[in-house]
């Protein structure tokens, strides 16, 4: 099943990070996403400043309605978005799968 279609399900503390060979598996799904740091990270080049600050918006309800936040970090023509599970401090499959919906968030105004 794809990443975008599955749902978010909070992980609890105790339960282990996913491997990095469980995490290459699921990269495959992603476009544009680095792992750096235990983090999963995409920065966005966009033009001017409305339009990261529209797409914040946009992964912001998002983020809201699965309960799961990404740090977003704006600038002009710019949006960085860190995702990883705070409570394992490290990266589960609630991870990818926010990170496949934020995919489907980002159609136009990326230079």
């Amino acid at each position: 099943m794809r990443l975008a279609k599955r749902e978010c399900e909070p992980c609890k503390a105790g339960t282990t990070p996913l491997s990095e060979s469980e995490c290459a598996e699921l990269m495959v799904e992603l476009e544009g996403w680095t792992i750096e740091n235990g983090h999963l990270v995409k920065i966005l080049k966009m033009s001017g400043f409305m339009p990261p600050m529209n797409l914040a918006n946009k992964i912001a309800a998002l983020a809201e309605s699965v309960s799961h936040h990404p740090d977003l970090h704006i600038r002009w023509g710019e949006i960085k978005i860190i995702i990883w599970t705070h409570a394992i401090n490290g990266l589960s499959l609630a991870d990818f799968i926010l990170a496949a919906k934020i995919d489907e968030l980002v159609v136009s105004d990326v230079v």
